[in-house]
């Protein structure tokens, strides 16, 4: 073991100890024995074998049989053990600019938070501005240093890569020199989390708009740039390319750069059956162009019907394009309400009027207040009192407002056994109630399977919220038989909720076309925790159109008055 990796080991051994809590001279005993080996310009080694280790300042006996432990067999159990005592993913939070390990331990003792995701979702729940040694200054810090974190991860949530692409593409169609374009890759196929932004654009001035391209103030660097393709970083971290193309191969090119490589795949096979070739230039029978204006009309010459490009992932498209089953996917206008929302009653930052008063500006009939339960003491939870306290307000606020209905749900927490969080009388009171798992998450797959379907078969659940328990890019789901899970639901007549909220986008696309065979209600909520968080409805409409999800399949596309049959009130 070389000094650099030793001095590592020392330092985190003090870190481990102060996340535990130890005397701090303990600690600090480490944090010393390091700095002092740093100030030694010998190796560990010949500072072991001259025998002038234990001459050195602040390394006592003890310290010194560890360091001698980790110098000749490169291992030391007592460091073994500390780490195992804590998430890999919790030093991660030392990286942020302001969190300390005292911070760090505060977070994780009083939050739960393990790692820099859970940490950052916090934050926009404004969950540290209550906690001790916190606050909103000291929340708004973190946040900003997890941006600088993330920067150069190179992995991105849909929502982030979204709006840097739509900057781009608002700049570059402001310059008039393109005569179409469009955002491309996975992206515009709507996946959860992305890796870069792919743009194409159709132009006679390609090197003009390529000199604009690498010339935007959000580019930080660039890595290449040619005369009808560009690459650059932008401030972001993101990689974003720019091609450039003639109109008449923007459809072929439009296609090609969208893909996915196994729709792509299947799509040449299609071509290759009817005598054409097709690639990113053209669709060719022999050397002749089959002109298409535009993409609706390049499936259409190879017997297709237009295929969205969230659906294309070779999971059956092509095959219900021939057949003409394609769903008629969800659509923005189609949503008429919601019903996972948040307010200040508990964790949430906006009153009830409020969000109601959002909701309808975005033309919503219907909102569902779905606060946290007694359980959720960290979120601020509603105990029977307040339960109580809240529906009286639900009852006059719906008095007052005149364009938009309130619902009085509740998201009661799943407790271990498969119990919800009130008691039946209690629950009986709600127009409906959101079921979700908050904690446990380390129980095995046939545990927390027989958790969530236990809650499930409560006469008074409605749906389960956000199933999987997923942070993107921040936490796993937790183990699941999620098709045992969906068939539950399915047999007790129980909806899924497909939460919206960016970091989660929960339930997986995949799981909503099998319940859509099963022929389970999903309900779109984005789970918000604000009036603008009432927006990321949008992700979760992205999301649904890649489970292959239509206005007939969601429940919140009905009417109020479908709704209140339905839930019978």
């Amino acid at each position: 073991m070389n000094k650099k990796e030793l001095i590592a080991v020392l330092e985190e051994i003090g870190t481990l100890l102060e996340l535990k809590g130890e005397n701090p001279f303990k600690c600090r005993a480490y944090y010393n024995a390091a700095r002092s080996l740093e100030g030694e310009e010998a190796e560990p080694r010949e500072l072991l074998e001259s025998g002038r280790l234990s001459e050195i300042k602040g390394i006592g006996k003890g310290l010194q049989e560890k360091i001698t432990e980790l110098i000749t067999t490169g291992r030391l159990p007592y460091y073994e053990q500390l780490r195992s005592e804590f998430p890999d993913t919790l030093l991660e939070l030392l990286k942020i600019p302001g969190m300390g390990p005292k911070k760090v331990k505060a977070v994780y003792d009083k939050l739960g938070i393990r790692s820099v995701g859970e940490l950052e979702y916090a934050c926009n729940e404004n969950r540290l501005v209550a906690l001790e040694g916190f606050g909103e200054k000291s929340q708004a810090k973190i946040l900003a240093g997890i941006e600088m974190l993330k920067r150069f991860q190179g992995r991105y949530l849909y929502r982030q890569a979204r709006a840097e692409a739509d900057a781009l593409l608002e700049a570059l169609a402001g310059d008039g020199s393109g005569v179409r374009i469009s955002i491309c890759g996975s992206l515009r196929r709507s996946k959860e989390i992305i890796r870069d932004i792919d743009l194409l654009v159709s132009t006679k001035a390609p090197a003009a708009l390529m000199k604009r391209f690498t010339s935007l103030p959000q580019v930080y660097q660039v890595t290449g740039h040619g005369e009808t393709k560009s690459s650059v970083v932008l401030a972001s971290g993101i990689q974003a390319d720019l091609r450039a193309v003639t109109d008449e191969q923007f459809p072929y090119a439009l296609n090609y750069f969208t893909g996915s490589k196994a729709h792509n795949t299947a799509m040449r096979a299609r071509a290759k059956k009817k005598g054409l070739k097709l690639n990113e230039y053209g669709l060719f029978r022999g050397e002749r162009l089959l002109r298409c204006k535009d993409e609706e009309e390049l499936y259409a010459k190879l017997g297709l019907d237009y295929v969205p490009p969230e659906l294309r992932e070779d999971t059956g498209e092509i095959e219900a394009a021939a057949e003409g089953t394609l769903p008629h996917l969800i659509e923005a206008g189609d949503i008429q309400g919601t019903f996972h929302v948040h307010t200040n009653w508990s964790d949430g930052g906006a009153t009830l009027e409020a969000m109601a008063r959002g909701a309808a500006k975005l033309g919503y009939r219907y909102l569902g207040i779905a606060d946290h339960s007694k359980s959720a003491i960290y979120a601020g939870g509603l105990d029977e009192k307040r339960v109580r306290e809240q529906q009286a307000e639900i009852d006059r606020l719906n008095k007052k407002l005149k364009d938009i209905t309130l619902l009085k749900g509740i998201e009661s927490d799943i407790l271990p056994d498969g119990r919800l969080d009130y008691s039946d009388k209690v629950l009986a009171t709600f127009d409906y109630v959101v079921v979700s798992v908050h904690s446990h998450f380390g129980m095995s797959e046939a545990e927390m399977t027989r958790r969530i379907c236990r809650a499930l078969e409560n006469p008074y659940a409605t749906m389960l919220g956000h199933p999987t328990g997923r942070l993107l890019l921040s936490r796993e789901e937790y183990p699941l038989n999620m098709q045992q899970v969906l068939e539950t639901a399915a047999k007790q007549g129980k909806m899924i909720e497909l939460n919206a909220h960016p970091y989660r986008l929960d339930l997986d696309w995949r799981f909503c076309k099998v319940a859509r065979e099963k022929g389970i209600p999903i309900c779109i909520n984005p789970d918000a925790h604000s009036v603008e968080g009432l927006e990321d409805m949008q992700y979760g409409l992205a999301a649904a159109r890649r489970g292959w999800l239509s206005k007939e399949d969601v429940f919140n596309t009905r009417s109020l008055a479908e709704v209140r049959k339905a839930l019978g009130v």
